[in-house]
């Protein structure tokens, strides 16, 4: 029997990658497959805050499984920053180009270890509340490098490899990214709800 996961966000990019790794009988349902063209206001001050605001929004409207996810890249020599404004580090509006150039500015001269991190809320039909984390260690590049992926994923060198999430093939990267590891965590949860 299909286990409907109802995703709140637009990304695309975010949907086919939790795609890919969701086994059977789980399938993803979107805001725009729901017809929810309008966007959720994240007014949270951390990664899980924002995910929840946006899992909550999805389950007032169809009371059943919905998961949200919020993603951020910690620079340590940043405080943690951009982290939970990692999508409007460069000021709103903006787009990941000014995001990363940005960043780099703020780099100039410091040490480039940083991480990503993703918090999945996941709000059961019960009402009840999860949350589920990924991390991947790494650091940023010199430069922005590879077309691959979104975000600031052509700065990211994860730990063991000396290319940039953008610069690795996309199954690569999904093997190792934090939200696959969040999306796993939630995986194993729900599979022993069943």
């Amino acid at each position: 029997m299909k286990q409907t996961l109802y995703f709140a966000s637009g990304n695309p990019a975010k949907a086919a990658e939790i795609r890919a790794v969701l086994p059977e009988p789980f399938e993803l349902v979107t805001l725009a497959e729901l017809g929810y063209f309008e966007e959720i206001e994240e007014t949270g001050t951390t990664l899980e805050e924002n995910a929840f605001i946006k899992a909550n929004f999805l389950y007032k409207r169809t009371g059943g499984l919905c998961i949200a996810d919020d993603s951020g890249l910690e620079v340590a020599a940043l405080g943690g920053r951009p982290g939970v404004l990692s999508a409007r580090f460069a000021g709103t509006p903006t787009d990941d180009t000014s995001n990363m150039v940005f960043l780099l500015k703020q780099m100039e001269g410091l040490p480039r270890e940083a991480r990503f991190r993703t918090v999945i809320a996941c709000v059961l039909p019960d009402s009840t509340r999860h949350f589920f984390e990924g991390v991947i260690a790494g650091q940023l590049a010199e430069c922005i490098r590879g077309h691959f992926g979104f975000g600031y994923d052509p700065l990211f060198i994860p730990e063991g490899f000396d290319q940039t999430f953008g610069e690795l093939d996309p199954a690569v990267k999904r093997s190792k990214s934090h939200r696959t590891m969040a999306i796993r965590a939630m995986l194993q949860f729900l599979t022993r709800q069943q």
